[in-house]
C-alpha cells in the first residue's frame, strides 16, 4: 500500500483524466450508435432488410480538391518546422586524421601547453591510440588508465612511459564513432610534443579533430601555436563544441546506422549488417548533400517523416471523402510522438514506415476498383504497391511482415472481384473473366514477386563493390550470405536492456524507451519513443471499435484497417528476441487510421456534436504533442516540469 502511495503523485490525474475523457466519448459514440444504426449497418443496394451485407473493398475513391491541397500544405509545413527544429549540428568536422596499425603522428608546438582534459572527435574505424607527452621531445609521458576488478576502466592519469609497452588508453570503440570524447586525467601536466600511435586491425581508422581543455574546462586556444604535424587533427578548431550532446555526436543506434551510410558513401564494406542496405543507402544521401554531420545523417528520415502526411491525407481522403476526417486523422499522426522522434534519429524505421504507408495506399486504390474494370486500368496501382512493398523489404524486414498482411488482402480483393464479376449479358463492353484473371496474376508475380527479388537483391550492390567483385553471381552470394546472418543475429538478441518492453506495453504505452538523458542543476534533458497517448488509448479504443464493426456490418474499410494493423503488430507476439517500444511505430499508422475510421462514422451517423468531439480529441492531442515536446527531441526542461510528464513511474522523465 505505501509503494502504491508513493506513486500517486499530482501527475497522475493527466492519464486519468484523459483516459476518463477518452472512454467517455468512446461510450457516448456507442451508446448513440446502438440507437441509430441498424443490426449491420446500412445495407448494400438490393439486400433485403435484416440480411447480411458481404465484404467487399469496391466503393468510390474520393478525390482531393482546394482545401485538402491547403490543409495539406499547412499541416505539412507547421509539422515540417517542428521536426527539423535543432535537427543538429552542420558543422562537425569533415577531415580526419587517417592511420594503420602502428602507424604515429607527431606534433610539435612553439610553447608548452598546460592541459587539464583532452576533447577529441572520433571517425570510421574501431581502435585505440597511445597518447604520448613530452617537455623536450626526449622524455615522454604516457595516458594510462586504472581499471577496476572486471576491466572496466575507473580513471585516467599521465605517468612515464620508458620500460612499459604502449597503453593505448584512448579508445575508439564501434559505439565511440563520430562523437565527441572526453577524458579527463587525475593529473594535469604541461608539454609542448605531442605523439599519438593507433592500433586496429582494420584498414580505415581515422581521428578527426583534437582539442585540448583548461582547468576551467575551455577549450585552449592552439592558434599560431602548432609548430609542425597534425595538419588533420587541428584544421577545424572552430568546429570545437563547448560539450558532447546529442546534437554534435551519433546516439543510441545512430552508431550503426549512420556510419554504415557513411561507410556506403566511402565504398568502405560495412559493419552493420543486421539490416538490409537499402534503408541505409538512402540515409546516406543525407549525407551526400550535408556532410558528415548530425544535420546530414538525420536528414533523409526527417524529409520522410514529413513526406508521410500528405500520403496519409490522400489515403484517408479516399477512404472517407471527408476533408474533416482526412485532416484530424492525418494531425494526430503528424503530432504523434513516435512519429517525431523516430523520423528525427538516423535509423531505418522511418523509411519501412514510409513504404508500408504507400503499399498499402496504392493497393487500396486497386482495390475499389469494381469488378469487370479492364486490367489495364488497376495495373498502375498494382505495380506501385509492388514496387514501394519492394523498396520497403529492400530497407528492413518489418516491412516483410506488412506483406503477408498485403497479400490477404490482395486475395481477398481478388476473390471479391471473383465473387461480384458481372455477367457478359449485363454488361455493353463485357471484360472477359479468364483472360483478365490471367493478366492480372501474371502481372502481379511480376509486381510482387520479380521486381522486389531484383530490387532487393541490387540493394546489395554497395555489399559487392566493396569486396570488388560486382559480378551478379557474387551479388547474389552476398545477398545470401547476409540473409543467413540477419536470420541467426534477430533471434539471438536477447541481452537485458532497462528500456526493452514486449507488444502488450507498446499498446498501452507502457514502456517508453529512453534515447538519450542528461542531468544538471535543476533541469533535465531527456527524449524518448513512445505514442501520443490520445493516439495509443484512443487508437486501440477505435481499432476494437473497428474490429466490431468489421463483423457487424462486414466493412471493407474496416477489414482493411484490421488486418494491416495486426500484420504489422501479430508477429511480435512469438517474437521471443529482446523488443523496445518503437517496435510499434508502423502500427501506430493503423491506430490513427481506425481513429479517422470512428471519426466518419460519427459524421456518417449524424450523432450530435460529433464535430466538436472529434475536434477534441484531435487538439488534445494536440496540445499533448506541445507539452512533451521538449522530452521528444532533447530540450533541457526544470525539474519540476519533467515531473509532471512522468505520468507512469515507467516512464523515464
Amino acid at each position: 500500500m505505501t509503494t502504491f502511495l508513493r506513486y500517486l503523485t499530482p501527475a497522475i490525474l493527466f492519464p486519468i483524466l484523459l483516459l476518463t475523457g477518452l472512454l467517455a466519448c468512446f461510450a457516448w459514440y456507442w451508446t448513440a450508435l446502438r440507437r441509430r444504426a441498424p443490426l449491420y449497418g446500412t445495407l448494400q443496394p438490393g439486400s433485403a432488410a435484416g440480411t447480411k451485407p458481404r465484404f467487399t473493398f469496391a466503393g468510390r475513391c474520393h478525390p482531393l480538391v482546394r482545401l485538402d491541397a491547403l490543409l495539406i500544405l499547412w499541416l505539412t509545413v507547421v509539422y515540417a518546422a517542428t521536426a527539423f527544429f535543432q535537427l543538429g549540428s552542420t558543422t562537425n568536422p569533415q577531415s580526419f586524421q587517417s592511420f594503420s596499425d602502428g602507424e604515429s603522428v607527431e606534433v610539435a608546438f612553439t610553447e608548452p601547453i598546460f592541459v587539464e582534459s583532452i576533447f577529441y572527435y572520433t571517425g570510421l574505424g574501431t581502435g585505440d591510440y597511445n597518447v604520448e607527452v613530452s617537455k623536450d621531445g626526449s622524455h615522454w609521458s604516457t595516458l594510462w588508465t586504472h581499471k577496476d576488478e572486471n576491466g572496466e576502466i575507473k580513471d585516467y592519469y599521465w605517468a612515464d612511459a620508458e620500460g612499459y609497452d604502449p597503453s593505448y588508453a584512448m579508445p575508439q570503440g564501434y559505439a565511440d564513432l563520430f562523437k565527441w570524447e572526453t577524458i579527463t586525467p587525475t593529473n594535469s601536466i604541461s608539454f609542448q610534443y605531442l605523439r599519438i600511435t593507433a592500433k586496429t586491425s582494420k584498414d580505415t581508422f581515422e581521428l578527426g579533430e583534437l582539442a585540448f581543455l583548461d582547468e576551467n574546462g575551455d577549450r585552449i586556444d592552439l592558434t599560431g601555436r602548432i609548430a609542425s604535424g597534425g595538419e588533420y587533427l587541428f584544421d577545424e578548431q572552430d568546429l570545437v563544441p563547448e560539450a558532447s550532446t546529442w546534437y554534435n555526436s551519433t546516439y543510441f543506434d545512430e552508431i550503426y546506422h549512420a556510419r554504415t551510410a557513411y561507410e556506403h558513401v566511402r565504398g568502405v564494406y560495412p559493419y552493420e549488417i543486421s539490416h538490409p542496405p537499402l534503408g541505409k543507402l538512402i540515409l546516406s544521401l543525407g549525407i551526400r548533400m550535408f556532410g558528415m554531420t548530425p544535420f546530414g545523417w538525420r536528414f533523409m528520415g526527417t524529409l520522410f517523416g514529413v513526406l508521410m502526411l500528405p500520403v496519409l491525407y490522400a489515403f484517408l481522403k479516399n477512404l472517407f471523402g471527408k476533408t474533416l476526417v482526412a485532416f484530424c486523422g492525418t494531425t494526430l499522426f503528424a503530432f504523434d510522438f513516435m512519429h517525431l522522434t523516430q523520423t528525427r534519429i538516423a535509423t531505418i524505421d522511418t523509411y519501412a514506415v514510409f513504404f508500408i504507408l504507400t503499399m498499402y495506399y496504392f493497393l487500396y486504390r486497386y482495390l475499389t476498383l469494381p469488378a469487370g474494370t479492364p486490367f489495364k486500368k488497376g495495373a498502375p496501382w498494382l505495380f506501385l504497391s509492388g514496387l514501394f512493398w519492394g523498396i520497403g523489404a529492400a530497407s528492413k524486414w518489418t516491412v516483410i511482415y506488412g506483406g503477408v498482411g498485403l497479400a490477404l488482402l490482395y486475395f481477398l480483393g481478388l476473390w471479391f472481384k471473383l465473387r461480384d464479376w458481372p455477367k457478359p449479358e449485363e454488361e455493353e463492353n463485357p471484360v472477359l473473366l479468364g483472360p483478365w484473371l490471367v493478366q492480372t496474376l501474371a502481372f502481379s508475380v511480376l509486381c510482387f514477386v520479380v521486381i522486389p527479388v531484383c530490387i532487393y537483391t541490387l540493394s546489395y550492390w554497395p555489399y559487392a563493390a566493396a569486396k570488388g567483385d560486382t559480378s551478379l553471381g557474387n551479388l547474389i552470394a552476398e545477398m545470401w550470405k547476409n540473409q543467413q546472418y540477419m536470420f541467426n543475429y534477430h533471434k539471438g538478441v536477447m541481452d537485458e536492456h532497462p528500456y526493452s518492453s514486449r507488444w502488450y506495453q507498446w499498446i498501452v504505452d507502457a514502456r517508453p524507451i529512453l534515447y538519450y538523458m542528461e542531468d544538471g542543476a535543476g533541469y533535465h534533458t531527456r527524449f524518448a519513443a513512445f505514442s501520443n497517448p490520445v493516439v495509443c488509448w484512443g487508437g486501440l479504443l477505435a481499432l476494437i471499435t473497428a474490429a466490431v464493426q468489421m463483423v457487424r456490418r462486414r466493412s471493407g474499410k474496416a477489414l482493411f484497417l484490421v488486418i494491416g494493423f495486426f500484420s504489422q503488430l501479430a508477429p511480435w507476439f512469438a517474437i521471443g528476441r529482446t523488443t523496445f517500444e518503437y517496435h510499434y511505430f508502423p502500427s501506430i499508422l493503423f491506430l490513427c487510421i481506425a481513429l479517422a475510421y470512428v471519426f466518419n462514422d460519427m459524421l456518417e451517423q449524424e450523432l450530435p456534436h460529433a464535430r466538436q468531439v472529434i475536434g477534441g480529441i484531435t487538439g488534445v492531442g494536440v496540445a499533448l504533442y506541445a507539452a512533451f515536446y521538449p522530452v521528444l527531441i532533447g530540450l533541457s526542461i526544470p525539474t519540476w516540469y519533467a515531473s509532471c510528464l512522468k505520468w507512469f513511474p515507467s516512464w523515464p522523465f
